[in-house]
């Protein structure tokens, strides 16, 4: 009987900041780019290696900036491609459930 991998999660109040702050790591502290590169993309890329799906918890936080979202989320889409994104990611968010609509639409916009 072959096992099936465990569900992979990042909850980013705990995992990285309950301040996340903007896009860029020259614009301050916990920036998109940062969170992309440090925590998402290997979460992402160890998710697809198992054939499992990566749930990220919203949750927790004082709140996110579109930048922020747009660099980690549109940013992981422009280097892997936006169906494979979409396909092991997947969202929770009970504090503001509209964020889910957003990030998805950043994920799908995104162009290399």
């Amino acid at each position: 009987m072959t096992q099936v991998a465990e569900q992979l999660t990042i909850r980013i109040d705990r995992d990285f900041s309950q301040t996340p702050g903007s896009r860029n790591k020259d614009e301050g502290a916990f920036s998109g780019e940062e969170f992309l590169n440090a925590i998402l993309l290997p979460k992402f890329e160890q998710a697809e290696k198992e054939g499992t799906t990566l749930l990220i918890d919203l949750d927790g936080v004082e709140g996110y900036a579109t930048s922020f979202l747009e660099e980690a989320f549109g940013g992981l889409a422009r280097l892997h491609d936006p169906k494979r994104v979409l396909k092991i990611l997947e969202f929770k968010s009970y504090d503001e459930p509209l964020l889910i609509d957003e990030i998805t639409s950043y994920i799908n916009e995104a162009t290399a």
